[in-house]
């Protein structure tokens, strides 16, 4: 296996909106993520991915870029990113920024010349097409909206959107627009980024003809949305290939994809070395199962994508929670009586697996799921076109509300807890979103004067990986596949072995493992370790790294 920084880094996931705001208008900024860069070293980071912040409207919070080579003004100036930079290389912490090639914002001067007239040089640009009998020119549902598709007055067509109406998609086969794309990334990398995350990548290539869904129709309204339909099409892998040729293949960079509905026999060709196309990809199989969480399902997981593509050559990445997840410990640990103990183990898993892992901001404190009271609550555009949804399918408004409280991505981008001051430290003006009211008892502050605070505990387990390249390049072997409590796995290296054990449950658990459990304790989230013999004994959330 060819060794690769990428491989080795661990990646701290910033949200700039609510990272921290340095100018007291209730936004987070770059400023802001200079202030705490000293904070990121102490915690050992190698790379920050920033999701967007390039000038947009903020239809889909950034997601919906007017342009390309500005920076967006609640964030900043040029000027700041240029010191942001300069700042983290010289802390040695690499910058990865978000790629939005999929659509553009309809603000972006590409789709206002676009939507001009119909023989206008970027009409071909966006994927406009004429009416079917009248309607739409065919049944796509979008993932913000009932219809895909947006009517479009002066031109008397239509044109494709699968997300918000304000975020038109981008047409991939027409190569102008390709290479204003490669001519874009060139600039950030010249500017001395160290990579790309890309947004839903594996949608910029559409089907041949854009047929209709087979499916039944699953809106309220009755289009159909099939992100089968949408993603991993013939002639996508040419598209990466090509953006590697033009791009990355001149700089030392890492890539990772976001992939939604992608298998790992799918993401093998997007990864695999010999390919050269991406590095990596993020896969959705752990968050499918979010709302009914069943450890063996987890593992199932793993096993899949560790022997489809670490064994055949590619790389995977492992993370729990990033912006469009509710927060990792309320929906894979116990956020209450156990929540020190199960952000811990959560940690642990993250980092000893297979792949490399994302920390998304405040997991490392153990931030919670806030509660919202009302609709009215929520900014993001996907959760109150979910609420809408339910609603109209019959769902009563509490329920809906409910279901947005355990399982909306809002939750992750209430703001970051920096102490237990008014709005958590994070503002002195009036914070863009609610913060969690339990920044008193949960933040930055009071996790560093205590020495067993979840911090350390990441603080621990990203020294151990830089230190112990059995963390990394180790072979993966799970040892309790089938048991619904308990997941023990080892990770195995030029003769070194630590076994991992993890207790998902708020009970003591005592199991055979049928081989050795004892060993030089690596790192535990408890004091002492009880294995003996052949038995593992472990308490609620208990997180234990044996070298053996």
């Amino acid at each position: 296996m060819t060794k690769k920084w990428w491989k080795e880094a661990v990646v701290y996931q910033i949200y700039p909106r609510s990272f921290k705001d340095s100018n007291g208008d209730g936004i987070g900024d770059l400023r802001g993520i200079i202030e705490k860069l000293d904070y990121l070293k102490e915690l050992g980071i190698d790379v920050i991915w920033l999701n967007p912040c390039y000038a947009s409207p903020n239809d889909d919070n950034g997601y919906d870029i007017s342009d390309y080579y500005q920076v967006m003004p609640e964030f900043g100036t040029m000027e700041d990113f240029d010191e942001l930079l300069a700042e983290a290389h010289k802390r040695g912490i690499k910058i990865v920024m978000d790629l939005v090639v999929n659509h553009s914002s309809d603000e972006h001067k590409w789709f206002i010349e676009s939507r001009s007239s119909k023989d206008n040089p970027y009409r071909d640009y966006y994927i406009w097409r004429d009416p079917r009998d009248g309607k739409e020119p065919n049944n796509w549902g979008s993932f913000f909206s009932p219809s895909a598709w947006e009517y479009d007055e002066k031109t008397g067509q239509y044109y494709l959107h699968l997300f918000s109406k304000k975020q038109p998609d981008l047409n991939w086969e027409h190569e102008p627009l390709r290479q204003e794309v490669y001519k874009m990334m060139n600039f950030w990398f010249d500017k001395g980024i160290d990579g790309f995350r890309m947004d839903v990548i594996n949608l910029i290539k559409k089907p041949i003809g854009l047929p209709d869904s087979k499916l039944p129709h699953n809106t309220a309204e009755g289009y159909v949305f099939d992100p089968d339909l949408y993603a991993n099409n013939p002639g996508l892998l040419e598209f990466l290939q090509e953006m590697n040729r033009n791009v990355m293949s001149k700089y030392d960079c890492m890539t990772v994809g976001e992939t939604v509905n992608v298998t790992p026999e799918i993401a093998l060709n997007y990864v695999k070395e010999e390919n050269k196309a991406l590095n990596m990809v993020f896969h959705f199989e752990i968050m499918e199962i979010k709302e009914n969480f069943d450890l063996v399902r987890f593992k199932e997981i793993q096993q899949k994508w560790y022997d489809g593509v670490m064994k055949k050559g590619g790389w995977n990445s492992q993370y729990l929670n990033n912006h469009d997840q509710p927060r990792q410990v309320s929906i894979f640990g116990n956020d209450k009586e156990y929540r020190l103990e199960s952000a811990k183990l959560l940690g642990t898993m993250l980092h000893t697996l297979p792949g490399t892992p994302y920390i998304y901001q405040g997991e490392e404190i153990g931030m919670t799921n806030c509660q919202f009271t009302s609709i009215d609550e929520f900014n993001d555009i996907h959760a109150r076109y979910l609420y809408s949804q339910m609603l109209k399918k019959g769902t009563s408004s509490e329920e809906a509300l409910s279901w947005l409280n355990n399982y909306s991505r809002e939750h992750a981008r209430t703001p970051m807890h920096w102490d237990n001051t008014e709005n958590a430290g994070f503002t002195t003006g009036k914070p863009w979103l609610k913060i969690n009211p339990n920044y008193h008892k949960i933040n930055v502050k009071d996790a560093l004067k205590d020495p067993n605070s979840v911090f350390y505990h990441y603080k621990k387990l990203i020294a151990l990986r830089k230190a112990n390249e059995v963390m990394v390049y180790g072979d993966f072997h799970d040892l309790t596949p089938t048991h619904k409590e308990i997941f023990a796995y080892t990770r195995s290296l030029n003769g070194v072995e630590w076994l991992i054990a993890l207790n998902f449950t708020s009970d003591n658990k005592e199991l055979d493992l049928g081989r050795s459990v004892e060993g030089k304790v690596v790192l535990s989230n408890y004091p002492d370790y009880l294995g003996k013999g052949q038995t593992l004994n472990l308490r609620p959330y208990e997180a234990v790294i044996i070298e053996k």
